[in-house]
């Protein structure tokens, strides 16, 4: 595949997600390498939050790009982009859950509740960078911990930073029902945590750099998309 040269991909991070999908139906590559930069953080964070594993969170994401730009032509921009793949990629991993656990139903989302968090990055000195990882691994397995209802709202809540009205039209909940889960989320949480750790909570399940340009190569490959021309 030929390289892509990373002034191309600096100039279309530039342009509105409409745009991007209109050179995406044309099959460019970049854009659609764009687009999953620009959303890949959030739709491996939800299916992580389902189905708690690195790996298969990745192939979730991955069947849901793929699905989404096989049928992208039939997106109408009704919802936001990042709204429409986190629904694809919402019903990829509740459909896992289920073939495996054929007794789970969407509806139990609305039965259980979910936690928060915001996160800061530290300096990158060695010793820091240890410390920083270990803590993102006791949180990580903190939220891996949680009942699923109340993972799920947590993560699209607090790690991702979702507003209420768009978490509950992705999970479809009452707004009132996210509220209560996220307050009860977080008592939960604080109980399992020290509250010092709670600045470090946006760096909980990175997805960037190496992973996320595997996948968008990965991506880019099972489409066949044909590689964009050199600048």
């Amino acid at each position: 595949m030929q390289s892509i040269n990373s002034s191309q991909i600096r100039d279309l991070h530039a342009l509105e997600d409409a745009d991007l999908v209109r050179m995406a139906v044309q099959r460019d590559e970049i854009a659609f390498r764009v687009i999953m930069q620009r959303h890949n953080r959030r739709l491996y964070r939800c299916a992580r939050s389902i189905v708690r594993d690195d790996s298969e969170a990745e192939d979730i994401v991955q069947e849901a790009y793929v699905n989404a730009f096989n049928n992208l032509a039939s997106f109408r921009g009704t919802a936001s982009l990042a709204t429409w793949l986190t629904r694809i990629t919402l019903n990829e991993a509740l459909a896992r859950v289920r073939r495996r656990r054929p007794t789970v139903d969407v509806v139990e989302l609305d039965k259980a509740q979910i936690i928060p968090f915001p996160l800061v990055a530290m300096n990158p000195d060695p010793e820091r960078s240890a410390a920083q990882r270990e803590i993102r691994r006791l949180i990580e397995r903190a939220i891996d911990d949680l009942p699923e209802p109340f993972r799920v709202v947590f993560v699209m809540r607090d790690v991702e930073d979702l507003g209420v009205e768009e978490t509950a039209k992705l999970l479809g909940l009452r707004q009132a029902t996210v509220k209560t889960r996220l307050h009860r989320a977080r008592r939960l949480l604080r109980n399992a945590l020290d509250t010092q750790l709670a600045t470090t909570l946006t760096d909980a399940f990175p997805f960037d750099g190496t992973r996320c340009a595997r996948m968008t190569d990965a991506i880019v490959h099972r489409l066949g998309v044909p590689p964009s021309p050199a600048a």
